[in-house]
């Protein structure tokens, strides 16, 4: 497996679509996700000739997970050197959830090497009912259960809907959970703290000058419209778009009508 390594860290990666694609394109993925969560995303985008790359941030699946919390400026600067290392001068960023906040503070600290963003059910800022839905979430960490935190952690990601009519589709990811690497939750855990800690952008986002696109799926429960909402209003010259009966994690519930925003919004960006 191809890794990086980055004062002393080591970053799983992987480079797919045409390498030697005039567009590069950029995924940042959720917090309990990795590289694999984007199945419905990258092959519509390596169709087009985008070279496309993927990684772990550290402290998720098959990254190194040192001691922490972490800090998003942290992540951006990482990833950084990794599209440094592979030769990528300005990317189109796509990021859901944890990985849309790295990517505004990608877009905030690196303004030169952004070509476009799109944010998935992310925030800027944190509320009360989200710290605590993430507390909840630590505790199932710490009972170290892989298919107990799943279904502990399920309803507040997927929406009702969704839950109803998929039912086969989570107990084989709940079933997948188990082989997971043994320090899955300890870096869980370190990225639950950076969270609810390192997370206050609100006030920097007019610093985005880069084409954006905010996505909302209308029924999550987790980061819900207030905060989508906010992003758009906040970054200059935003596009703010609501995929109904959809859940947090649109990637999986509304591929479909995700991907074409997505592609819309990048090839327009292109």
């Amino acid at each position: 497996m191809p890794y990086f390594e980055v004062k002393d860290i080591k970053l799983f990666y992987e480079v797919k679509g045409n390498p030697d694609g005039k567009e590069t394109l950029v995924f940042f993925n959720g917090v309990m996700a990795s590289t694999s969560s984007w199945a419905y995303q990258i092959p519509v985008f390596e169709k087009l000739g985008y070279r496309i790359i993927v990684h772990d941030f550290k402290g998720q699946t098959l990254s190194d997970k040192p001691e922490g919390e972490y800090t998003f400026r942290q992540h951006a600067e990482e990833a950084k050197a990794l599209f440094d290392y592979l030769g990528v001068k300005k990317l189109h960023i796509i990021g859901t959830s944890y990985g849309g906040e790295v990517a505004m503070r990608f877009a905030i600290d690196y303004p030169n090497h952004i070509k476009s963003i799109s944010i998935i059910d992310s925030v800027s800022e944190l509320d009360e009912t989200l710290k605590l839905f993430v507390d909840g979430w630590k505790t199932l960490a710490g009972m170290n259960d892989p298919e107990r935190f799943f279904w502990g952690m399920a309803p507040s990601i997927y929406s009702n809907s969704f839950i109803k009519a998929n039912k086969e589709f989570l107990q084989s990811r709940a079933a997948a959970l188990k082989n997971i690497p043994k320090d899955y939750f300890k870096g869980q855990i370190s990225l639950y703290k950076t969270f609810q800690q390192n997370l206050h952008m609100t006030e920097e986002l007019s610093e985005i000058k880069c084409p954006a696109l905010v996505v909302v799926g209308a029924e999550d429960i987790l980061k819900p419209y207030k905060f989508s909402k906010l992003l758009a209003e906040h970054i200059p010259n935003s596009e703010f778009a609501v995929i109904p009966d959809c859940g947090h994690v649109a990637i999986f519930e509304k591929p479909n009508v995700l991907n074409s925003l997505l592609l819309g919004f990048v090839i327009k960006n292109s």
